[in-house]
């Protein structure tokens, strides 16, 4: 395999098929501006090579892609080199886009974490493969952030406020709940996630759908835990306000209610208003759009105490608890 970003992406062509291993395990492949720009070469240089399939997957069964490296874009805080950080989510943003538009199916693996900028790279591609191992999530609001890398355009088409509860609480799936959701299209078995890309390249007439069912294992989307609170989900998190969401999940006297308000109760207040916001008008522009306003909203959220002090604590603290200076949930803290 051709190696680039010092080894930390492998790509290369194997029977017409385009395959990118994230390869920086001990950091949970969490996404470097050098690893985003590498993949995003890969991609443009393949855009003239006639491939059936594009699939991405990981070195590591620990994780898919835990994100972006929250501690390389710290140190660009503390050095007040906020430009650095910049450049950062507009290249990942960049990647999305591409990814999203690409002319040929591209296939996530997802084995283990993915998270954030995870997220990123696979949910904008045609097919989105989980083994039992992986854990989905935007965890953003509680280290002072937003759900980013396009989410603004994908969690509010999710069924009814199922968006509005993984944006606001970071709440992880399994892969039950990735399937229900529509965040996941097809389950693999760990151990058959090897065998997907010679499949694919051994069956390059025929449509990704059909390789992937042949590959599939029973599908778990049965035990889906949130399937079975879907109708409390949809009642407290479709509230208009966030206010309304709060007291609604108190009218519940449910340990999945008690768990989400806490939750947010513990999230920066200012990156709730935010994405609230954000997810409320989602729905209405393209996924274009939503990366331009998230990309502008990002300029200023990297320079708020809210997402020091979130980043800080994620790194720094052992109880990894942050000390917000934004106002109480409910308020009407604005990034701008």
């Amino acid at each position: 395999m051709t190696d680039t970003a010092a080894v930390e992406i492998l790509a290369d062509v194997h029977r017409g098929v385009g395959r990118i291993l994230l390869n920086r395990p001990k950091a949970l492949n969490a996404l470097t501006t050098g690893m985003v720009a590498a993949i995003d070469r890969v991609l443009a240089a393949w855009e003239d090579t006639p491939l059936s399939a594009v699939l991405i997957a990981s070195t590591s069964p620990k994780a898919f892609c835990a994100g972006g490296d929250i501690r390389t874009i710290r140190e660009y805080s503390l050095a007040g080199d906020a430009e650095a950080s910049e450049r950062f989510f507009a290249s990942e943003y960049r990647l999305n886009a591409r990814i999203a538009e690409y002319p040929v199916p591209v296939v996530s693996l997802i084995d283990g974490l993915c998270m954030g900028g995870g997220l990123g790279l696979s949910v904008h591609g045609s097919f989105r493969v989980v083994s039992e191992r992986a854990v989905l999530a935007m965890p953003e609001t509680g280290i002072g952030f937003f759900p980013d890398i396009g989410a603004s355009y994908f969690l509010p088409r999710l069924p009814g406020a199922i968006g509005m509860y993984l944006g606001l609480t970071g709440h992880r799936l399994d892969a039950a709940d990735a399937l229900y959701t529509g965040l996941a299209t097809h389950f693999v078995p760990a151990d058959g996630l090897d065998a997907v890309g010679e499949a694919l390249a051994d069956s390059p007439g025929d449509p990704v759908d059909v390789v992937l069912n042949r590959l599939a294992g029973r599908s778990p989307v049965a035990g889906s835990a949130l399937a079975k609170v879907r109708g409390d989900v949809d009642w407290a998190f479709g509230a208009p306000t966030l206010g309304e969401i709060e007291k609604r999940l108190r009218h519940f006297d449910t340990p999945w209610a008690a768990a989400a308000l806490a939750v947010m109760e513990s999230a920066s207040p200012q990156s709730l208003e935010i994405t609230h916001a954000l997810l409320a008008r989602g729905r209405q522009h393209t996924l274009q759009e939503c990366l331009d306003a998230e990309l502008a909203l990002t300029r200023t959220a990297i320079r708020t105490p809210d997402f020091l002090e979130g980043v800080r604590a994620a790194l720094v603290d052992k109880d990894r608890a942050p000390t917000w200076r934004s106002a109480a949930l409910g308020g009407r803290t604005q990034l701008s």
